[in-house]
């Protein structure tokens, strides 16, 4: 991809949370260079606890509407490829809903590779939230 027209700016973190079973993660906003808009948000969740790997992902990213189509999501996600290689990360995961056709090209986009498409376990906030299934992204920093 060309020179990224996105930077991504520390919103906050988050520390692991025991009692609601949450996982440290890091905020970001992804910032339009050219007009300092912020024009979505991106995360990275610091763990390797199996339903990071296997449901939730690594990185979650969203692109608010009115900037959905110029690949911001992929090059947010580039811009964190050096956050998450400075957390000792050499692959992550990224999940979204097997309908989601944007998601799974901004995946393809940045080279992350479809390993699987899994059921949710029925205990999950997601199946929850009446989702069913997760796309599983390896992408392989180094």
């Amino acid at each position: 991809m060309n020179q990224s027209p996105v930077s991504l700016q520390l919103i906050d973190t988050f520390p692991a949370d025991p009692l609601t079973g949450k996982v440290p993660d890091e905020h970001y906003a992804i910032v339009e260079k050219s007009s300092q808009a912020k024009v979505g948000g991106i995360r990275l969740r610091l763990s390797n606890r199996d339903d990071i790997l296997l449901y939730a992902g690594h990185i979650g990213y969203d692109v608010d509407e009115a900037y959905r189509g110029q690949h911001y999501a992929a090059y947010a996600c580039l811009e964190m490829k050096p956050i998450a290689l400075k957390h000792g990360f050499r692959e992550v995961w990224i999940t979204c809903n097997p309908d989601n056709w944007p998601s799974r090209r901004t995946c393809e986009r940045i080279g992350a590779e479809l390993v699987e498409i899994v059921d949710l376990p029925e205990d999950s906030d997601m199946y929850q939230d009446g989702e069913r299934q997760k796309c599983r992204y390896r992408w392989q920093l180094l």
